[in-house]
């Protein structure tokens, strides 16, 4: 298992958090326009406008700012999500699935070559889901819909039902961020909807989910 860099202090004043927030967009800008290879700290903190020393104070290394990228885009996706859920919708399931997918093509496509090179090449800077504080919040949100919808939904688990929900959502929404099949968002969001949707409501002849 490989150690996630960590940072070197956690910002805990708003002048701190704000010096920190620049830096990760920083780097965000710097890796998709220099790639892992193309880029060094002196160029982040020149594009951050802050000193080498001002940087190394909260990151270590390049490998330490990667594995903060993926906690922003985490956090990032985690917002959206409450945001979305949080809105009025269609009051349908269908309508609430739909306008999460939609939401998080809409997160993904944000800064597409930063995602590419964040899940292609360092997928193992990205924390578990037991150790990571916003999946484990997008975890329980999605969770918390489906409660409210049980009695539309198949799936008697629904622990498992969330976990096969948000695999099917990010692993296609990953496929049509990082491979771009050249099919319309359009036609993207609606197929993977009706993908989650089809879990979720599928009932056989003999009245369990499968029958295998």
């Amino acid at each position: 298992m490989v150690d996630i860099p960590q940072p070197r202090k956690a910002p805990r004043q708003e002048r701190s958090r704000a010096t920190v927030d620049v830096i990760l967009e920083a780097t965000a800008r710097i890796f998709s326009e220099h790639g892992y290879a193309g880029t060094n700290t002196n160029l982040i903190a020149a594009k951050a406008g802050i000193s080498i020393g001002s940087l190394y104070q909260y990151f270590k290394n390049k490998d330490a700012l990667i594995a903060a990228l993926h906690q922003r885009h985490a956090e990032q996706v985690q917002q959206t999500v409450e945001e979305v859920l949080a809105r009025p919708f269609e009051p349908t399931l269908a309508g609430h699935i739909g306008a999460l997918v939609q939401a998080l093509l809409a997160a993904h496509l944000l800064e597409p070559d930063l995602h590419k090179m964040l899940e292609l090449q360092f997928p193992y800077f990205d924390a578990p889901q037991s150790e990571n504080e916003a999946d484990q919040g997008i975890f329980k949100r999605v969770r918390a819909l489906l409660e409210e919808w049980r009695d539309d939904i198949a799936p008697p688990n629904l622990d498992l039902a969330t976990w096969v929900v948000l695999q099917i959502m990010e692993s296609m929404v990953h496929a049509a961020v990082i491979e771009a099949p050249g099919f319309e968002m359009a036609d993207i969001k609606a197929s993977i909807t009706s993908a989650v949707m089809g879990y979720l409501t599928y009932r056989s002849n003999t009245g369990n989910m499968y029958s295998i």
